[in-house]
């Protein structure tokens, strides 16, 4: 009887113990490219470029995000629009469509920061779209001001999802002309910083 308790209760103990490790052992296993996807919002093609790095290190599907009414060229006229947008909550509409969310596992958001926040055509992908269960990990491209408040909010749209720690690095300044900043030597140090944090997060080994 006795023998019969200890074995019914080591069978449950190791099945808890493998529902709770599960993300931690998908995250150190082999990264299946059919199920990630690459999702990133580039007005300068600074985030653009971090997307291909991160591509060509795990694969994955890369789907450049554009809007059915795509801001103005003019800086100054798309700063005051997104700030209506953030201060109303107004959510953009998508041209881009993925039909096919429900196939990946692994979803990788790119944004630049704009005004400290998190762009709205963003926000219009992480409301539009179901990602419970997956796992998000966020990357940033700024001018040198940080990532504001852009994660965290990138956490509150994925209330059901894993989201892992985000990379964010310098690109140009569109404010003061700058725009293409991660290319040539600049983008060979940026390979190192994203394979370093890929590395650090166990989606490629060491």
């Amino acid at each position: 009887m006795i023998q019969q308790f200890l074995a019914l209760f080591l069978s449950f103990s190791v099945c808890s113990s493998t529902e709770t490790d599960y993300r931690k052992t998908e995250m150190n296993s082999p990264i299946d490219p059919d199920k990630v996807l690459i999702v990133y919002l580039s007005r300068t093609s600074n985030t653009k470029a971090i997307a291909e790095i991160i591509q060509s290190n795990v694969g994955g599907t890369l789907v450049a995000l554009e809007l059915e009414k795509p801001y103005p060229e003019n800086y100054r006229a798309t700063v005051q629009q997104v700030a209506q947008e953030n201060e109303t909550g107004y959510l953009p509409p998508l041209k881009t469509k993925i039909d096919n969310i429900q196939n990946y596992d692994i979803v990788f958001v790119g944004f630049p920061t704009w005004g400290m926040k998190l762009p709205p055509p963003m926000k219009s992908f992480l409301s539009l779209y179901n990602l419970s269960g997956k796992t998000i990990v966020p990357f940033n491209t700024n001018g040198g001001y940080g990532i504001g408040n852009s994660f965290e909010t990138v956490k509150q749209l994925c209330p059901n999802s894993k989201v892992l720690e985000g990379f964010t690095t310098r690109g140009g300044v569109e404010r003061d002309g700058q725009f293409l900043a991660i290319k040539d030597g600049r983008r060979k140090e940026a390979v190192g910083e994203v394979t370093q944090w890929l590395q650090k997060l166990k989606l490629i080994k060491d």
